[in-house]
């Protein structure tokens, strides 16, 4: 069995899960215009941005100014020491551990500023050596002083959904004890640029699962998850927070960036997450969707919904109409938001959704809901590629 001992997260509306919940809870939205980044979009474009600079991120975690830490480093040091303090981890070496982390632009946001210098002049500069998707993974597990194990994960927006699953199976094959778990993405002016390129950016917030739906938001953050086996929580005495008791990877392969008009791929990650977990349709009592707002994707998994729990979808919503798409680390942010429903008997509204698709006639959760007992949850993350994954995260009982 693999426990969630452990938890962090900062994202466009919250610095850390504390923030998060109360946002949620309040249907406060962090998409707006944007701040931080250098774009000609600035007031064009809204997006789901981080509401702290990254003097202020380094400021407080007490790092070296001197030393090159892009923006998606330091959201990753900062939510991955929550999640390690959440677990009451005083010790990080005193078990078999390792760090699994998540991304999609890595330290692009930073590199970006200086490549024209960098390929034409002798132009030097350490935050070139950024770019590479393991330097924030680097960073955080030397800030940690983990030792044992590290890898990287990109499967773009699956990513951090497959480095839980990752962290699982290490856990379960007795190769690691404790995994870090989770991913970090910070907006940049290729990822803005790029989706942009596609026609999938909503110029108004976006709408997840309505008639109306225009496009995504894209949002930025990190979030973390401190995955433990049996034989650490049991020697630690621990109470985990919840269970992650199922999950599963598919890859319909349709298209580069289109989910297959039928939702294949979205029905094979569910279906196999609910066997991998030992649990049928009924057992799940919420879905945290990945529901992004654009055309295709909305439509695909919404038709796999209905394929895999018979027409008869149980409740869900999408967090993504809060925070933006976050990319890499949605999988993980929405497993955490996730714990937060399990552990509060709540269930989040999608906010500003009016009307639902025609070929659909899914309605998602508009309001909070309160007071409602939540066993199992199902949560989507569905990337570019056709690559998606599926997890179960369950109740301890």
């Amino acid at each position: 069995m693999i426990y969630i001992t452990g938890i962090g997260a900062i994202s466009a509306i919250g610095n850390n899960v504390s923030e998060n919940l109360h946002s949620l809870k309040n249907k406060i939205t962090g998409i707006g215009k944007i701040k931080y980044l250098e774009t000609n979009y600035k007031d064009e474009i809204p997006v789901g941005e981080v509401k702290m600079s990254d003097n202020e991120l380094i400021t407080a975690l007490s790092l070296n100014k001197e030393r090159a830490f892009t923006r998606t480093a330091l959201f990753g040091i900062k939510a991955a020491k929550e999640a390690v303090d959440n677990a009451g981890i005083t010790d990080i070496n005193k078990y078999k551990t390792g760090i699994i982390s998540a991304t999609t632009v890595s330290g692009m946001g930073s590199s970006e500023k200086y490549y024209q210098k960098f390929l034409h002049t002798d132009f030097a500069n350490d935050f070139i050596k950024t770019h590479e998707a393991a330097d924030h993974t680097e960073k955080i597990a030397d800030y940690l002083g983990i030792k044992e194990f590290m890898t990287t994960i990109s499967t773009a927006c699956s990513s951090s959904a497959n480095a839980m699953m990752l962290g699982a199976r290490l856990i379960n094959n007795g190769i690691l004890d404790r995994v870090i778990v989770g991913g970090a993405d910070a907006l940049s002016k290729f990822t803005l640029n790029g989706f942009n390129t596609l026609m999938i950016l909503d110029r108004e917030p976006c709408k997840p699962f309505d008639k109306e739906r225009k496009g995504l938001n894209l949002g930025e953050g990190a979030a973390f998850l401190v995955l433990e086996s049996e034989k650490v929580v049991n020697e630690e005495g621990k109470k985990p927070l919840a269970i992650l008791s199922g999950y599963a990877n598919a890859n319909d392969a349709y298209h580069q960036t289109a989910t297959s008009p039928e939702g294949y791929g979205p029905f094979l990650a569910m279906s196999n997450a609910l066997k991998n977990a030992q649990l049928s349709v009924d057992n799940i009592n919420y879905i945290n969707v990945h529901g992004t707002g654009t055309e295709n994707n909305d439509l695909s998994e919404g038709k796999a919904l209905k394929k895999i729990f018979n027409n008869k979808v149980p409740k869900f919503s999408s967090t993504k109409a809060y925070t933006g798409h976050t990319l890499a680390v949605a999988g993980s942010l929405e497993a955490i938001y996730s714990i937060l429903s399990i552990q509060n008997k709540i269930i989040f509204p999608n906010l500003r959704f009016e009307n639902s698709i025609e070929d659909l006639n899914l309605i998602p959760e508009t309001k909070l809901i309160e007071n409602i007992e939540i066993e199992h949850i199902l949560s989507n993350s569905f990337g570019f590629g056709g690559n998606g994954t599926s997890l179960v995260i369950s109740k301890v009982r």
